[in-house]
């Protein structure tokens, strides 16, 4: 979502600044701003509306200094995106200039409060509040590091805070609770941001505030403290991150870009996680919980959109090779339910980020409980991966584009790895896991394979492009596949996609099929093959136009419909990570054919730190 990047040192901070922005465009925004105090005592503040070029634009002309700057990219939650409602906010005396991630709940109140003491208020959105309450503390004679404190102590719900005052032109003041807030420490310069990505190409060294902590910067140095003045040492982490990963290369679209690293990705998820010889799976997390493991009756998957769908395949892998009750909830629903959480309880929590607000909600929820909590995650040093019990990374490296490709299929590999690991801790014979895990290694081969009908997928998904509406049919283990395969054409594309069970068409669905409307079937061969051939059959007796993601060889399906596409034979439970590879290209190619911006679709944010 919202994107801070902030600076205090001796290069040129406006490059910096736009230059982290320009890094933070993948996560969505439909606004830019940035503020700084130039020479002369005095606070600039410029904002633009749309792309960061727009910004960038305006300030092309400004001379550059050094000093202490901030910087937002904005994906509107309060008012519509306007100058006004963008970032940097100011407070009225104009001295103190804000960037903000988050929502603050009790905004209402706060400003009501403010308008009584007379304040005056320029835009419609929630941050304001914060620049102005902050300035009101600094106008009743309180030092500038005293006002953010007794700001944030005022403010409910979660921000990520960056502060300026122009009195106090060499100093910046960071603070958050439930928004990732990252230092990155150069010489003598720092640099914070929301996102890694804005960091990397100045250092690799960095310090993760937690929640309810402040720090301020000034003098070359930093300190950090809590809300409540309590000094916090904080570990400097070296981060293993390359700017390669978030450059294009020679394709023309991250996503492009990132279904084609897809083999690569699952050879370094899977790398050193499987043992072939011993016919046993390898995660280190899962040796840090080794007691409660022992312990687990029931398995709570917990996830929000393509993460959700990863879960739902992990939870018939954990069923169908651990023997494990397993259910999926979303993450944004499970703690309005008042669920059940008996002993013996292990949430497994998928996400990309590491910062998806309704999945972390779910997991301290889950947590106060009595479950315990293991994450599967992307991001390395993310709030989720600092508070679950254990976890495993995805080791997919950087996700720019917005529909996620490779982490779901990283995901859906270490969720199968994972379900062969406690399935042998059980139950499951050495002979199984060993074979399970044998086609597992060579999925990413596998992967090369179908990547390499690439332009047969473009010449396919060019006949139905212009259709407006779609179906995406699965049944088993494919059945999530198809919601993820009819999220992606959602989610790029704008066509109207449903996804759902193959056998539930005839209970309702099928009254909207009606000559030429593309049905596509995920149907590699596996247990169930039979009832989705005649599940097809119910379709093209209507008129539906069938679209088969099928079995290399699979003469039947070639009998029944002129367009397939092959996968090659795999372990039916893990045909998902193949399956959706076609899916993800015909997404991209008909967003690309529909003229829609692939990596920044509208409305999408890539991480989702608001509820």
């Amino acid at each position: 979502m919202c994107g801070i990047v902030g600076y205090i040192g001796q290069q040129s901070l406006l490059d910096i600044l736009l230059q982290g922005l320009k890094r933070l465009e993948y996560r969505g925004y439909d606004s830019s701003g940035a503020a700084w105090i130039e020479p002369g005592e005095a606070l600039r503040v410029v904002r633009a509306v749309g792309e960061v070029r727009h910004l960038e634009s305006k300030v092309s002309e400004t001379d550059c200094y050094a000093g202490a700057g901030i910087a937002h990219t904005r994906w509107a939650t309060h008012g519509s995106p306007t100058e006004e409602n963008a970032h940097p906010h100011t407070d009225q005396s104009g001295k103190i200039a804000i960037v903000h991630n988050g929502i603050v709940e009790n905004h209402d109140a706060l400003r009501e409060t403010m308008l009584s003491h007379g304040v005056r208020f320029t835009s419609e959105t929630d941050s304001e509040v914060v620049a102005q309450l902050i300035g009101y503390y600094y106008s009743h004679n309180h030092g500038f590091e005293e006002s953010v404190r007794k700001t944030v102590q005022k403010i409910e719900g979660a921000f990520g805070l960056a502060v300026l005052c122009l009195d106090e032109p060499d100093k910046l003041i960071a603070a958050r609770r439930g928004s990732s807030m990252i230092i990155g420490i150069g010489a003598a310069e720092h640099i914070i941001a929301s996102d890694m990505a804005a960091i990397v190409q100045h250092t690799s060294r960095v310090v993760h505030l937690d929640d309810n902590e402040i720090a301020v910067f000034a003098d070359g140095g930093f300190h950090t403290s809590t809300f409540d003045r309590q000094h916090v040492d904080k570990e400097i982490e070296v981060v293993d991150m390359e700017v390669q990963e978030m450059e294009l290369g020679h394709f023309e679209h991250y996503m492009l870009k990132e279904i084609h690293e897809q083999p690569r990705c699952l050879h370094d998820t899977l790398s050193g996680r499987i043992d072939l010889r011993n016919g046993r799976a390898r995660i280190a997390g899962l040796e840090e919980l080794h007691r409660e493991i022992a312990k687990v009756r029931q398995i709570v998957m917990l996830g929000c959109g393509t993460a959700w769908h990863a879960g739902m395949i992990g939870q018939y892998l954990i069923e169908e090779l651990a023997r494990i009750p397993c259910d999926i909830q979303y993450s944004s629903e499970f703690r309005y339910r008042n669920p059940l959480v008996r002993e013996g309880t292990l949430a497994i929590v998928v996400s990309q980020s590491g910062e998806t607000a309704d999945t972390l909600a779910a997991m301290e929820e889950v947590r106060l409980r009595g479950a315990t909590c293991f994450g599967i995650i992307n991001t390395v040093g993310s709030r989720i991966s600092r508070e679950t019990d254990a976890g495993v990374y995805l080791r997919a490296g950087q996700e720019v584009g917005v529909a996620s490709t490779k982490a779901f299929t990283a995901q859906v590999a270490l969720l199968a790895v994972l379900a062969a690991e406690l399935g042998r801790r059980r139950h499951l014979s050495m002979d199984r896991c060993a074979s399970f895990l044998e086609e597992l290694h060579v999925i990413p081969e596998k992967l090369e394979r179908i990547l390499g009908k690439a332009s047969a997928i473009r010449e396919l998904t060019s006949r139905f492009v212009d259709h407006d509406h779609w179906l995406y049919l699965g049944r088993g283990v494919n059945f999530p596949v198809a919601l993820e395969g009819a999220l992606k054409l959602k989610e790029i594309s704008y066509i109207h996609a449903e996804g759902m069970p193959a056998a539930e068409m005839k209970h309702g669905p099928i009254a909207l099929i009606e000559p030429g409307m593309p049905v596509v079937f995920v149907a590699p061969r596996d247990h169930l093959h039979q009832k989705v051939l005649a599940n097809i059959q119910e379709v093209t007796g209507r008129g539906g136009e069938v679209i088969a993601i099928c079995t290399e060889g699979d003469r039947r399906m070639r009998e029944l419909t002129d367009h397939i596409i092959e996968i090659p034979e795999t372990e039916p439970m893990l045909s998902p990570i193949l399956s959706v590879v076609p899916l993800q290209l015909m997404a991209y190619e008909a967003a690309l054919l529909r003229g829609h911006n692939v990596d920044k679709p509208r409305n999408l944010a890539k991480s989702v730190t608001v509820e």
